[in-house]
């Protein structure tokens, strides 16, 4: 299995503490019904530091069951700690999860060599399909190229890359690093049509939590080769893409413009607070100018 096509980085709803499972349902029916290819549950949008390890699981399994085989289902199971990675994976697995996202691994800052020794021995441990994950604004160092090359030739489970460096550079080079039928994925949203135009297939988003059905046309018109209708919609949405990256860290802005929409409470789990009176109004003019409110 590889991984192609527009998936969703969930948010997770919260409501008197507990996650909110009649708005996680309902979210994951709104992607189900735009055409997602696959969810994202429990990665960096889905709150995931603040949650405890059976909470962890317990949203992954809501996932497989409120999707009910109509979609991929990629786990975000990474951690800091190898252990801890193989112990989510596993849980992932036995709940029905179709693949799992492994973030580069943060704050420890390891080598190169381990990074490699960390992705081989989870990927050793599971079936599942393996996405890694590289995101050095928030793990503080990038996934190598030459890592990532050397985990595709040695583990035949890793098979793609979510890219969510804001290099176009990076890119090209793991393109010529990497076997074919390896995937490259964005995970920046206002990226996907540079990206996609050197050599990725796909996209892990943000805005689709919100616009699912406008990410799932952006990508399928760069997959078939319709760049004009790619960079028509990049101009239109891309204001809101920027948005919701720069108006405080996310998942902070999207969960609060899902909450506007309201599909879901304006619940945080600290240390991250909602946005205040000032960029919360910021927020609501830029979807009344998208016209999503």
């Amino acid at each position: 299995m590889s991984f192609r096509g527009t998936y969703t980085a969930l948010i997770t709803p919260f409501r008197d503490g507990q996650v909110d499972r009649p708005a996680f349902k309902a979210l994951v029916d709104r992607q189900i019904e735009a055409g997602i290819d696959g969810i994202v549950p429990v990665g960096t949008t889905g709150e995931s530091p603040t949650l405890d390890m059976d909470e962890h699981i317990e949203v992954i399994q809501l996932a497989v069951e409120y999707s009910a085989g109509r979609c991929e289902v990629v786990a975000g199971t990474g951690a800091n700690a190898t252990a801890e990675a193989i112990e989510l994976t596993e849980a992932a697995a036995k709940v029905g999860a179709t693949g799992t996202l492994q973030v580069c691994p943060y704050y420890n800052k390891p080598s190169a060599e381990g990074l490699y020794q960390h992705y081989k021995a989870v990927a050793s441990a599971t079936d599942l399909p393996v996405m890694l994950y590289s995101v050095p604004g928030r793990s503080g160092i990038p996934i190598p190229v030459e890592v990532a090359a050397r985990l595709a030739a040695d583990c035949p489970t890793v098979v793609s890359i979510k890219e969510a460096g804001g290099d176009v550079e990076r890119i090209n080079q793991l393109v010529q690093a990497l076997p074919e039928g390896f995937s490259i994925l964005s995970g920046d949203d206002p990226l996907t049509l540079p990206f996609m135009s050197c050599g990725a297939i796909g996209l892990i988003s943000v805005a689709s939590n919100l616009i699912p059905d406008v990410m799932v046309r952006l990508v399928r018109a760069c997959l078939s080769g319709d760049f004009s209708e790619a960079l028509a919609l990049q101009k239109q949405w891309y204001p809101l893409f920027r948005g919701l990256m720069s108006l405080d860290t996310n998942p902070v802005p999207i969960k609060e413009a899902v909450a506007l929409q309201g599909h879901c409470g304006r619940d945080f789990r600290l240390p991250l607070v909602g946005l205040d009176d000032t960029k919360l109004a910021q927020l609501r003019s830029l979807l009344e100018a998208h016209e999503l409110l």
